[in-house]
């Protein structure tokens, strides 16, 4: 088991989880609204102070509190200088989020980073998307060998769009369709009907993505389908992420450190289409049971890793797949799933040091080895080789995809791993 872990980000909207942090771990960084603060000379602020994320636009630290105040309150120490409040403090009313304290905490450095690449912009997903940033792809995520598979003595051609090969459902894939979406509380249902022939696929496809956040820091995912012709389906997540920040590079996604639940890869010609044959990880520089600095492990490869990794399944539900951290920041992902597949890649085919880049978020530039992607999924080509999990769906089946990204930070530069 895993102890002494405190997660900083557990604390955003957790306003007596701030608390305690304070009373055990010493002062915690906030961001704030601070634009009613100009003329403060004492009291404590209860009132007309946006509590919006939006609206966020300085930071503090709470050093203390008084919760046997007439209002109860945080004592903030601000950064104006002791000419300010009350000789450079202030005090921020307890439980009603005020100002925003609660919105967005900063991890141990006191640093603030959107670690997902992507665009500013629907038209720049829709037009510019060549690598599939936060994309979900289907009909089948992957490839399938030969851009053809044969269901109850049925041939079935797709798009060919990675030479002779298929790639993550063809030229006009489920990234590239306007799916229709409903909120329910903390939830998101995106829904596409996929018609039959679409791509070369058979049958009616009607797929459903789930997404939902709870207050455990965790992102779930879950993908369903259901079709009117037997046919084949392989959903997935296609996130970059960058644990550093999206704007960090190759030389901060170097210094990760990975591990995956995984004994056996799935062989692979130089086209990347599957043998049918595994690899045992074991001696090999596919062997992150155990943690390794991702720069060493993709160094050892040759180029970097866009692999098929066979997991560990010890559970019907949900299994552990991989955890992912970055030791100077002190973040950490990990990633569930109930597939018994996941490909690592490292953004090999972003552009080269030496090409210009891909512009995504806020005008950064995305290139070569700036991110990793862990798709959960079924094995690569599964509709050409029986000794893989089944990629088809039968109607009357449904097509269900499990997956969790957790998010969390390190109080030291890694966790405290004790066995019982």
């Amino acid at each position: 088991m895993i102890t002494n872990v405190h997660t900083v980000a557990s604390l955003v909207g957790a306003e007596d989880k701030i608390i305690e942090s304070i009373a055990t771990h010493g002062p915690v960084a906030v961001a704030v609204n601070a634009l009613t603060w100009q003329n403060y000379l004492g009291g404590v602020i209860q009132y007309h102070c946006s509590g919006s994320p939006k609206e966020l636009n300085h930071a503090v630290e709470l050093v203390g509190y008084d919760l046997t105040a007439e209002v109860p309150y945080y004592i903030a120490k601000n950064s104006w200088g002791k000419g300010f409040g009350l000789d450079g403090y202030l005090k921020l009313a307890i439980g009603c989020n005020i100002c925003g304290l609660a919105n967005e905490v900063p991890d141990r450095n006191g640093d603030i980073e959107d670690v997902v690449l992507g665009f500013d912009d629907l038209e720049s997903y829709v037009n510019r998307n060549t690598p599939y940033l936060g994309a979900t792809v289907g009909r089948c995520a992957n490839r399938i060998g030969g851009a053809s598979f044969n269901i109850d003595g049925v041939e079935y051609k797709l798009a060919k769009n990675v030479g002779q090969d298929h790639l993550h459902g063809g030229i006009v894939g489920f990234n590239k369709a306007n799916w229709n979406y409903i909120r329910d509380g903390n939830k998101v249902i995106f829904s596409h009907l996929s018609k039959d022939g679409d791509e070369g696929y058979p049958g009616d496809l009607l797929a459903n993505v789930i997404y939902e956040v709870k207050d455990d820091d965790t992102l779930y995912v879950e993908f369903l389908a259901t079709a009117t012709k037997r046919t084949v389906v392989n959903l997935t997540n296609h996130s970059y992420f960058n644990l550093a920040g999206h704007d960090s590079g190759a030389e901060e996604l170097y210094n990760h450190v990975i591990m995956i639940n995984a004994d056996k890869i799935t062989e692979t010609t130089s086209e990347s289409i599957p043998t049918g044959n595994f690899i045992k990880v074991g001696g090999t520089a596919y062997d992150l049971r155990a943690p390794k600095r991702l720069g060493d492990a993709m160094t050892s490869t040759g180029y970097g890793f866009d692999d098929n990794f066979c997991v560990n399944m010890y559970d019907k539900d949900l299994t552990f797949v991989s955890r992912v951290s970055h030791p100077s920041s002190g973040r950490y992902l990990e990633v569930y799933s109930d597939q018994p597949g996941v490909q690592l890649y490292t953004s090999n085919f972003l552009p080269s040091p030496y090409e210009e880049a891909l512009v995504g978020k806020k005008g950064v530039g995305y290139r070569r080895h700036g991110a990793f992607c862990l798709e959960t999924q079924k094995f690569p080509d599964a509709v050409h080789h029986d000794n893989f999990p089944s990629a088809i769906l039968t109607p009357g089946d449904v097509y269900v995809h499990k997956v969790n990204y957790r998010f969390g930070v390190n109080d030291g530069d890694a966790p405290r791993v004790v066995l019982n």
